[in-house]
């Protein structure tokens, strides 16, 4: 499903990585992150896919908002954990989204 966002701007995180072999915990935890960050001010919605490379970009309405979301307690226990068990390569970037455009499914 694609995130329903609003008129730019807003900011994009976009977290690609490569994965180790090892699932312990791993898919519970991204439900869970999946589901906090929901709760976070200034989350906007988030996509996600895999197919070897895994690419997650979540929305936020401002920079303080993605600093708060990074600074999460949760979430930086899956940093750890990311950076120990589940992740041989990983890329965080942040972009500011000037335009977006196309066809939403209904």
């Amino acid at each position: 499903m694609l995130a329903k966002t609003p008129p730019p701007p807003y900011y994009a995180v976009i977290f690609t990585n490569l994965r180790t072999d090892t699932d312990a915990g791993y898919e519970e935890m991204a439900l869970e992150m999946v589901r906090l960050a929901a709760e976070q001010p200034g989350y906007l919605g988030h996509e996600s896919a895999r197919s070897g490379l895994g690419i997650t970009i979540s929305y936020w309405d401002s920079l303080d908002a993605i600093k708060a979301w990074k600074a999460n307690t949760d979430h930086q226990l899956a940093q750890k954990y990311g950076r120990e068990k589940w992740y041989s390569a990983f890329k965080t970037r942040i972009a500011l989204v000037e335009r977006d455009y196309g066809m939403n499914a209904e």
